[in-house]
This record gives structure tokens, sequence and C-alpha cells, in this order.
């Protein structure tokens, strides 16, 4: 059985209108290829190995460093505050007074703190600087949406030392 229609695809058989835009064409998708996507695409890698040069030197410095901090340990202040007594006073100072929800001892050195509706950032802005001003850490948490963007509800256990 013969189709009907048949291809022949020799380039002898174009016109010379024809020869021309295939020529044309081809070198337009050989620029195309050449400007758009080989040339972005290798100034992407070189700005990459660029970044992870920085980043692996700024890794062996770290590492250098860490020693030196570590041995430092948190700065605490010398005070004989409860840990209450602190706890309170710094929400009050970072400006979650009005989301401390309440707290009770938990265990010897450690206090259950509840917020309500607190600004996710100020709350892990507050719990670094009673990190490091005071030595106390966070034992456990658990924060949950409040319903409005950037609010939550936590419950956290901290102990000093």
């Amino acid at each position: 059985m013969k189709l009907p229609f048949t291809a022949n695809l020799s380039l002898d058989s174009l016109s010379e209108r024809d020869l021309r835009m295939l020529k044309i064409g081809g070198v337009l998708a050989a620029l195309f290829l050449v400007f758009g996507v080989i040339l972005p695409l290798d100034s992407s890698v070189s700005h990459a190995h660029q970044r992870l040069g920085k980043k692996q030197a700024d890794l062996v410095w770290m590492r250098g460093v860490a020693p030196e901090f570590a041995s430092i340990g948190p700065a605490r202040a010398a005070t004989n505050e409860s840990l209450l007594v602190i706890v309170d006073r710094s929400a009050r100072e970072s400006g979650l007074a009005s989301a401390l929800a309440g707290s009770e001892p938990s265990g010897p050195g450690g206090l259950s703190v509840r917020m309500q509706k607190a600004p996710f950032d100020t709350l892990v802005a507050w719990l670094a600087r009673l990190s490091q001003q005071n030595g106390i850490r966070v034992d456990t948490a658990s924060i949950e949406n409040a319903g409005a963007p950037g609010l939550v509800n936590a419950a956290i256990v901290l102990h000093t030392g």
C-alpha cells in the first residue's frame, strides 16, 4: 500500500529561499542555545562554586574558634533571683507580659511557662536572651499556631544551669 503523501527530506530538493531560512533558523537556534541556556547555566554554576568556597572558608574559621567559645560558656547574670522572678521580669522587658498566661514550678530548678498569643519572633528572641544572659535553658517546648499569622501558643519548660 502506497501512502498518498511522501516527504522527501533531501536538502537538494529545497528551494534557495527554504535553504536560507533553514540556515538562519539554525544560526538563531545555536545562538539561543549558547546565550539563552549555556551561558546562564555556566554563570549560575560559577556563582554556586564561589558561594561554596566562601561557606567552606567560614566553616573552617568556625571550627577554629568553636573550642574558644565553648570554653567561655554562657554569660550569666550574678543575681540571687529565683527562676520565676527572672522569667517574669525578662518577659515584661521583652514585651511578652500580656502573653504570659501562667507559670509553675517543674522540679528542682525548673519552671513550666505558658504563653498565649505571643509573637513568635519575640518569643524566640526572649528565649535566646534568657539563655545568653542568665544561663537558662529550654528543656522542652510545645509551640502551636494561635490562629493569627505570627502569633503562637506555647508551653515551655525552663531550667537553670
